[in-house]
């Protein structure tokens, strides 16, 4: 080849500095400190420390379930029901504790709903062969609905203080338990999906699952993994959320699917799967407890707060599809 034609070849992909700074998490990383910033002019409260190891409570159990469902979400399914699973797991928990069971015993059942709902939605999907959006909406409405039927307008309590310390306790000065995990399972599930066989596998069952048989890749086994370890994170996610509250009641995280899954979605994972990692979603994870907690700092109404982030999973959706629908229009 010439050096002329070789002039004339477009290089569309730029130096790897130029993919970088155009890339959907430094993009995030831009916005994540300019809320920062406006945070810190719009109220004087917010740059006490305590205050901001405070605003981490807004999202670190919702980003703990969301790092499993951008793996889930990567191959191509969703899970509707996680919050659904946390307060049923909550309920379980909240039934053990009133006949004494210690934090350990606690912990314990709170894993295993999350996982036997993880396994039960794996089924539904993996061998029957369900939508999983369907399946999903279906067992959000049958994990809650049980735990309505438990605990009507009741709520469970007294939990043991050593169970009170997972959700209310610190580590070291300002840093809180909570965060301290969701640090460390945010580097596990980096490590997991961007350093290992079974993370390439999850792209590509999420690009090309008929592709992915062809290549031995079991794809069934893939996403019904992967629905375990949601039910896993999401009763994780409950035994934090149940141990800071101290009590259980059956609206315990309602409405946290949609929070999570705009999580997800705003961390650069594509809602149609193949492509997203963990960085973003740690990144969208700080976007979104800085906005939820400088807009709680301002008194704004919680109404408020869900109209933004319904609007932002509109936007973080619709986004993509203009950017392509503007490149493809002539000049």
């Amino acid at each position: 080849m010439t050096d002329l034609a070789r002039r004339h070849i477009p290089d569309r992909l730029g130096t790897p500095l130029a993919r970088t700074l155009a890339s959907w998490e430094v993009l995030l990383l831009g916005v994540a400190v300019a809320v920062f910033v406006a945070n810190s002019f719009a109220t004087p409260y917010f740059l006490n420390v305590w205050n901001l190891s405070d605003a981490t409570f807004n999202f670190t159990e919702k980003a703990i379930v969301a790092f499993a469902m951008a793996l889930l979400v990567i191959s191509g399914e969703i899970d509707l029901s996680v919050a659904a699973i946390m307060a049923l797991a909550s309920t379980a928990m909240g039934a053990a504790a009133q006949f004494g069971v210690g934090a350990p015993g606690l912990i314990l059942i709170g894993l295993s709903v999350g996982l036997l709902c993880g396994a039960f939605n794996g089924f539904l999907v993996t061998r029957l062969g369900l939508p999983s959006i369907v399946v999903t909406i279906g067992t959000m409405s049958l994990f809650r609905g049980i735990s309505y039927v438990v605990l009507g307008d009741q709520a469970y309590g007294d939990y043991p203080p050593a169970f009170a310390w997972l959700g209310q306790g610190y580590v070291w000065w300002v840093i809180s338990f909570e965060f301290f995990l969701f640090a460390l399972l945010a580097i596990a599930f980096a490590i997991l999906l961007h350093a290992t066989s079974f993370g390439r596998k999850i792209y590509v069952v999420g690009n090309n699952p008929l592709a992915a048989r062809f290549s031995g890749v079991p794809v069934e086994r893939v996403k019904f993994i992967l629905f375990l370890l949601t039910g896993a994170m999401s009763g994780l996610a409950s035994i934090l959320l149940t141990a800071r509250l101290g009590s259980t009641r059956p609206s315990i995280a309602f409405g946290w699917e949609l929070e999570i899954v705009t999580m997800v979605v705003l961390g650069g994972v594509s809602i149609l799967g193949g492509s997203g990692s963990i960085g973003g979603v740690v990144l969208a994870a700080f976007v979104m407890g800085l906005v939820t907690f400088g807009l709680g700092l301002l008194n704004v109404p919680g109404i408020v707060m869900s109209i933004f982030i319904g609007a932002l999973l509109i936007g973080v959706i619709a986004l993509p599809t203009l950017v392509r629908r503007l490149k493809r229009k002539p000049a």
